[in-house]
């Protein structure tokens, strides 16, 4: 796959994104109309201020800024819906969120996963993103993207809205919290496979200590994983569960790969193999058999 394709698939949520004030600002005006003035100016700051911050971050293509536009730009789909129902806009309401789900959909999608976590690439890399583990985007990340939003948004509102006891509580809990919850948000931004000239190097460090090299000599593989290949032969299934086509990296020896349990690190010896689903699997097996990896 030509290297220059990763940096076109930004391009449909940036579209969006610029859309969005067009579409949603009647609605979203309209509803804080009948707030203080105070209310008004925080709220649109705080919405501009999103706004821009995610405009910019997708014209910067890293890892970093991935985690930016993945943690922002959902808020834009519940601030348009608070919007749709809380004034008397309700169609530029109703455009104003079908605009923001597609921009959400198209911040999340595993190709502009891949074009931000390879604009980070050094030299002749290539790096293609892996899926989130499906235990936790059902489930914690999706709360620690709440917690996150609330922390970065309630507490301005309530000290706007004069609410002084409860404003600066709620934003002396919410700094603290937004900042650990974007970090630990960052990890997810951070699991990628990188294509060297010297092999495959696996880097995930939500589950491992330390990225492994899987060097180009000792490859046996690079295909579909089987069903059975963690019980067969105590392949490492690095996947989490994530929904997709896993892939399997084999290697003609055993290694050794350090997993994270806590704040522990486990070694682990005696490994096979590694599966790992990435977010665009036929891609990820295009780039191996242009590196001359042996796919199968």
């Amino acid at each position: 796959m030509p290297r220059s394709l990763p940096l076109a698939a930004p391009w449909p949520f940036r579209a969006l994104w610029l859309l969005l004030p067009v579409v949603a600002g009647p609605a979203v005006a309209d509803a804080l109309a009948d707030r203080s003035r105070a209310v008004q100016v925080v709220a649109s700051v705080l919405a501009w201020a999103g706004w821009g911050g995610v405009l910019a971050a997708s014209l910067v293509l890293r890892s970093v800024t991935l985690t930016v536009v993945r943690a922002l730009a959902p808020g834009a789909v519940l601030l348009c819906t608070w919007a749709a129902f809380a004034s008397d806009e309700l169609a530029w309401g109703l455009a104003g969120i079908v605009v923001a789900v597609l921009a959400t959909v198209a911040a999340l999608s595993p190709a502009t996963a891949d074009a931000f976590v390879d604009g980070s690439s050094y030299g002749d890399e290539r790096r293609v993103a892996l899926r989130i583990p499906v235990a936790m985007a059902v489930g914690p990340v999706p709360i620690a993207w709440a917690l996150a939003a609330a922390g970065l948004v309630v507490g301005p509102l309530l000290l706007a809205a004069e609410q002084w006891i409860a404003g600066g509580i709620a934003v002396a809990l919410g700094v603290p919290t937004v900042f650990a919850v974007v970090l630990r948000l960052h990890l997810l931004s951070r699991r990628w496979l990188v294509f060297v000239p010297a092999g495959v190097v696996v880097h995930d460090p939500l589950a491992m200590a330390e990225p492994v090299l899987l060097q180009r000599h000792l490859l046996r593989r690079i295909g579909p994983a089987d069903a059975d290949a963690v019980t067969r032969d105590g392949a490492l299934d690095l996947t989490g569960g994530a929904i997709g086509l896993a892939l399997e990296l084999r290697t003609v020896e055993p290694f050794e790969v350090g997993l994270r349990q806590g704040r522990e690190t486990v070694e682990t010896t005696g490994v096979p193999a590694v599966l790992v689903t990435p977010g665009r699997p036929a891609t990820t097996l295009e780039i191996a058999a242009e590196r001359k990896l042996p796919v199968s």
